[in-house]
């Protein structure tokens, strides 16, 4: 199994275009730019699936070599036409929330043939009726939006497991939902109407999307190696399912977003801690990895007012 990391930033990207913040005039300086966060894997380096796709998700895949289109042409270069051109080793995204900073990037993927999208139930409602992401995709290309709620077996050799880890949702899903839009069984309707947008802020009238599984860990398992990796880049709490979830895993790449509770209001004076905004700090998540030993847990995800440097950071490009 390979892990390619294609943006290693929380939303915004470091540095935040708008942000003079100690980190983001080093990042300036340095050109040591992150951009948000996005990964690619494979289990048997052919089939690729992205997890998560930021809004600059095509400035990574330009700049990871595995992605490149035109498998046959890599050994076969003299072959310039022909519809091997546009054949690319992407099959499909993993969702692992419906934030903006993962999801939009979904749109730059309109070039694609056919893509296949793997969300919860509760995801693709948001993104099917409240932001119309998948509709508007939808008009350009093909696409298959497949209900995530366990696990699912992908090409390559790679099976997925699921987790909730959190309930936030996106800011744009606060308003009111309706049960209308959603097909039998409760499944959202893809490119249909919808559920309707109300008045009320509270989300007690969201019906399956108010407390759904809005916010996913992954768990990616090599069927032929057995060797597995847990992706849980947005972590609000470390709870004792979640610490269930990672044992035995070889690799764990986590919610680097904040080094500690105060981060935010120290580096910015802007109001706001760690957990309140959804994510447990580095400093509180490196006491729970300590008792997995034979794990090997590492950041990312990271906020544009994180300083953290060292071995257990991850940068974009990194092959895990």
């Amino acid at each position: 199994m390979r892990i390619r990391v294609l943006g290693s930033a929380a939303g915004g990207g470091v540095p935040q275009w708008n942000c003079a913040c100690r980190v983001c005039r080093q990042a300036r300086a340095e050109g040591n730019f992150r951009l948000q966060d996005t990964a690619a894997v494979s289990g048997d380096g052919t089939a690729w699936y992205l997890i998560n796709a930021a809004p600059d998700v095509r400035a990574g895949i330009l700049d990871t070599p595995e992605l490149a289109p035109g498998p046959g042409l890599r050994d076969t270069p003299e072959l310039a036409s022909g519809p091997g051109l546009r054949d690319t080793p992407l099959r499909g995204v993993l969702l692992t929330t419906a934030e903006l900073d993962h999801t939009l990037g979904l749109l730059s993927l309109r070039e694609a043939i056919r893509l296949r999208i793997y969300a919860t139930a509760t995801v693709t409602m948001a993104l099917t009726s409240v932001f119309p992401v998948f509709p508007t995709l939808a008009q350009y290309t093909g696409i298959d939006v497949h209900e995530v709620s366990d696990g699912i077996a992908l090409d390559g050799g790679l099976d997925v497991q699921r987790l909730t880890v959190g309930t936030k949702r996106p800011r744009y899903a606060r308003a009111d939902l309706s049960e209308e839009g959603l097909a039998e069984g409760g499944s959202p309707k893809v490119g249909g109407s919808g559920p309707k947008v109300g008045e009320s802020g509270d989300g007690r009238g969201l019906g399956s999307c108010g407390r759904g599984d809005w916010v996913s860990a992954l768990r990616l398992t090599d069927r032929a190696t057995k060797k597995s990796l847990v992706y849980a880049t947005c972590l609000p709490e470390w709870t004792e399912d979640f610490d269930a979830f990672v044992d035995g895993a070889d690799e764990v790449l986590l919610d680097g977003t904040f080094g500690t509770e105060d981060e935010l209001t120290l580096m910015t004076g802007r109001p706001g801690t760690a957990r309140s905004m959804g994510h447990l700090p580095m400093s509180v998540s490196r006491e729970h990895a300590g008792r997995h030993p034979g794990t090997r847990f590492r950041f990312s995800h990271l906020n544009n007012t994180n300083p953290a440097v060292g071995d257990d950071i991850v940068a974009d490009g990194d092959l895990l």
